[in-house]
This record gives structure tokens, sequence and C-alpha cells, in this order.
């Protein structure tokens, strides 16, 4: 009798068959605003267009795995439908990380204008460079104020 072969390991081997490389994208998670390269083709031109707006929501689940990205268009809220695995994504920045509490913020859609913002911290081209002494800007603040606090 033939032994009757793993349909998981089949599955995993297609898999590696069709996604040889993996992306290499930065970590980013809900509430992050993230600069998306998409690569349009339009007849037989090819582009790259920039999506930039906020995470409003991820899906796992390795090969199917995907991220919600919305933004305001001409005062019309967009949302976007991006696979970690598409082609058609050049690359993708991190323009500022957010503060939230939340897995997915389904709830902005409902929200407009100062409502719909989120706490964040601008990360896109702020660089910390290490300061001379090879003590970072921390360390040497608090260095500071312990002396102020002694005399």
């Amino acid at each position: 009798m033939k032994k009757r072969s793993d349909p998981t390991a089949l599955m995993a081997k297609a898999t590696q068959k069709l996604h040889k490389k993996t992306p290499v994208f930065p970590e980013f998670h809900v509430g992050d605003t993230l600069r998306v390269s998409v690569r349009v083709t339009e007849g037989e031109k090819t582009r790259i267009q920039v999506y930039e707006g906020l995470v409003i929501g991820m899906k796992r689940g390795g090969t199917n795995a995907s991220f919600v990205v919305r933004k305001i268009s001409y005062g019309i809220g967009v949302e976007r439908i991006f696979p970690f695995f598409a082609p058609i994504i050049e690359k993708i920045t991190i323009v500022a990380k957010g503060e939230i509490r939340r897995a997915k913020l389904y709830y902005l859609r409902a929200l407009s204008g100062r409502a719909s913002r989120i706490k964040s911290e601008q990360v896109f081209g702020t660089e910390e460079k290490p300061s001379s002494s090879g003590v970072s800007r921390d360390a040497e603040s608090s260095d500071i104020s312990a002396k102020a606090a002694q005399g």
C-alpha cells in the first residue's frame, strides 16, 4: 500500500517555491504612519507611486498576511489592503510611530478632523547621532541633574 503524503508538508513546499525571497521591511505596528512605495504598471510603462497613510489593521497568517493603510485624499477616506508578499511593494518607510491601545483602528472610519488624530512620535528623517564622548545624551542629562541636586 502506498504511503499518503502529508498535505501540510506539500503546502509548505509549494509556498516556499512561490515565495522564494521574503520581503525585508522595517518592523511596524498598527497605529504607525507608513509611506508605501507601490509599483504601478500603466500599459507598458512602470512607475513607483507612493501611498502614505495610517496602518489601521494587520492580519497575520504566513503567506496570507496583510495590512490595511488608510489615508485621507481630498477629504475622502481611502483604504488599501497590501499583502506582505505582494511583488508590487517596492519599499516601506515608517514616517511616525503611533501610541495606541487597540489591535484594529476601525473606529477611525467614523471620525474626522482633529478627532481622528493619534498621538505619535515622528521617526522619519530623524537619526540620533552618538555624542563625541561616547555617552548617550540621556546619561549625560541624568549626570547633570544628579550634580545639580547635590550642590
